[in-house]
């Protein structure tokens, strides 16, 4: 039988009664075995006589909404739970970082915004330090805070008194969100820049041994000879007498320097340039790091990891740590066939396949990796703005580079490289240098983050803080250095040099955290710069703008630009 049902309504089925119907089964009302439920013995008359879950799907639709409801509520009451925690802890927090800030007597950038905090003073790095350096030369701090935006403060000390606190303290990099260091992990993963803790001072004691003055001997060969190449560079606008932004020549060369050292790498990279993979990915990943640091909301990882950026900085990282690793695993390769080199100077990578702690147990294929990365971040571009900003004082401070002309040309005479021995004999070149990164600290600033609240002096800094060491402002501390505005190399010369400040002059930072690299760098700055002033007059170029801009290493906003003549 058909029926027909009126348009609009709404029809029920009894599905109950349907299953125990006598038309439908002629058992009804008896149990019927698993193994007897089959067709075939005529139990079943109909396909839509055994609906448990309805002859269509609206029921099991039905199942399906309220079992994805209960999850959603779940999941709706364990994230309201945590974010009311989250915001209970920062209320606590944020109470202590006022307290901190406006109850005692520190001194902030300016009037904090309600909503902007101290944001609204300055609109990038350059005028920030700038705003500092007013700052400082009228109230002479020793610890300063800054708002980013109303809710988070920024601690930073800006004298000798409490660098020193800081830097002897056992306070982390700071790596949480916010902190710069953060940003590099992905790149550099846990090496000596960002680690902490045991592991830190495991690796800290095996690289040690790798920047012995006698692992360092044989690498002046290579500065020179990077120099050779870097020198050629730099012959045609010494002839055409045109200007030439040395900062990308000398960030090539430093960069060349360092995978020599490190791989003995020879890969022509100062005539290739960026066309070489790993020198657009290095250079990439550089500014890349610098421009997460600068936008609020790339600060989210979920954002970022989906941004633009992002994906490409994922890539470069691949792809950097993939170049690391081959060449990491080609050298085991060759260790474990033919032993340590005997024809050629031990590199970096040499020492630490071969570093053993008191164990026997050497560093893993991450370690390795991470510390190799971190030498080439850590070891180009800021050995890279040191002897850039000391090519601009050159040009900028004539007779200072005459004194320094005059006591390389009574060194080397007619030599064109410079040995080991030289190095020790350069002391107006190793004022000149010193002086330069005090004037243009290569690295503006570091930070660590507070675990326990610190005190510096009468002023008490709360934990969970990031609290910067901002190293230019220190170079620059009127109750420190007077004059500080003034070049003059003859600070290093002077006598009463040991009575200074211990943490008034910090290019390398200081304390146990110190740039382990240190020695490694002056002595690639000196050979570069004695062997481009005994070839090469320096000038500036008359009225181009030479402006800091402090990034991750100190720059110049429009670049460095100057003009070479032949001696």
């Amino acid at each position: 039988m058909i029926l027909y049902l009126p348009l609009l309504k709404d029809p029920s089925i009894h599905v109950v009664k349907m299953m125990s119907g006598e038309s439908c089964w002629r058992v009804c009302r008896r149990w019927i075995e698993p193994n007897g439920f089959d067709s075939k013995q005529g139990f079943i008359t109909n396909i839509y006589v055994h609906v448990q879950i309805s002859g269509g799907i609206t029921i099991a639709r039905y199942k399906v909404m309220v079992f994805s409801t209960y999850i959603f509520r779940s999941l709706l009451v364990i994230l309201s739970t945590y974010l009311l925690w989250k915001i209970r802890a920062f209320i606590i927090r944020y109470r202590q970082w006022r307290t901190a800030t406006f109850g005692q007597s520190i001194t902030t950038l300016g009037p904090i915004h309600p909503i902007w905090g101290s944001l609204h003073l300055f609109h990038d790095l350059a005028s920030y330090f700038k705003l500092l350096g007013n700052i400082i030369e009228k109230e002479r701090p020793k610890v300063y805070v800054a708002w980013s935006m109303f809710f988070y403060p920024s601690f930073g000390v800006c004298h000798p008194d409490t660098a020193q606190i800081l830097y002897k303290s056992s306070a982390p990099k700071a790596y949480a969100v916010g902190g710069a260091y953060r940003y590099l992990r992905d790149w550099i993963g846990d090496g000596l820049l960002i680690s902490d803790g045991k592991k830190w001072e495991r690796n800290r004691r095996l690289l040690t041994p790798g920047f012995h003055f006698e692992i360092l001997k044989p690498y002046v060969k290579v500065y020179n000879s990077v120099t050779d190449v870097f020198l050629e560079k730099l012959k045609v606008y010494a002839k055409s007498g045109k200007a030439v932004d040395i900062f990308p020549r000398v960030a090539l060369a430093t960069l060349d320097t360092i995978l020599r050292c490190a791989f003995s790498y020879q890969g022509n990279i100062q005539d290739q340039g960026s066309k070489h993979p790993y020198v657009n990915a290095v250079n990439r990943l550089s500014y890349l790091t610098l421009s997460r640091c600068l936008k609020p909301l790339y600060q989210i990882d979920f954002i970022y990891q989906f941004s633009k950026e992002g994906k490409e900085l994922k890539q470069l990282c691949d792809y950097s740590h993939e170049f690391s690793n081959g060449i990491i695993k080609e050298r085991k390769h060759t260790l474990k066939k033919e032993g340590l080199p005997t024809k050629r100077h031990l590199d970096f990578l040499d020492i630490l396949l071969t570093a053993k702690d008191e164990n026997g147990i050497g560093l893993s294929d991450d370690d390795i990796r991470a510390e190799v990365d971190t030498f080439m971040f850590e070891g180009h571009d800021t050995t890279a703005s040191a002897i850039s900003w000391s090519i601009y004082c050159l040009g900028k401070y004539a007779k200072e580079q005459e004194k320094v002309y005059t006591e390389i040309s009574e060194l080397l005479v007619d030599k064109q490289e410079v040995t080991w021995e030289n190095l020790q004999e350069m002391p107006h070149l190793t004022a000149f240098v010193k002086e330069s990164m005090r004037m243009f600290a290569p690295v503006p600033g570091t930070a660590r983050l507070l675990t326990s609240p610190m005190k510096f002096g009468d002023i008490i800094v709360p934990a969970g803080v990031h609290i910067d060491i901002s190293i230019h402002s220190i170079h620059h501390h009127p109750d420190v250095w007077p004059e500080h505005d003034v070049f003059r190399p003859d600070r290093f010369l002077q006598d009463d040099i040991t009575d200074r400040h211990p943490y008034s002059y910090i290019p390398f930072a200081a304390g146990s955290r110190n740039c382990i690299g240190q020695n490694f760098a002056m002595n690639e700055i000196k050979v570069i710069i004695s062997r481009l002033v005994q070839r090469y007059k320096v000038s500036l170029v008359d009225g181009h703008n030479y402006d800091i801009n402090p990034e991750l290493v100190m720059r110049a906003k429009n670049g460095i630009k100057v003009i070479l003549e032949n001696r």
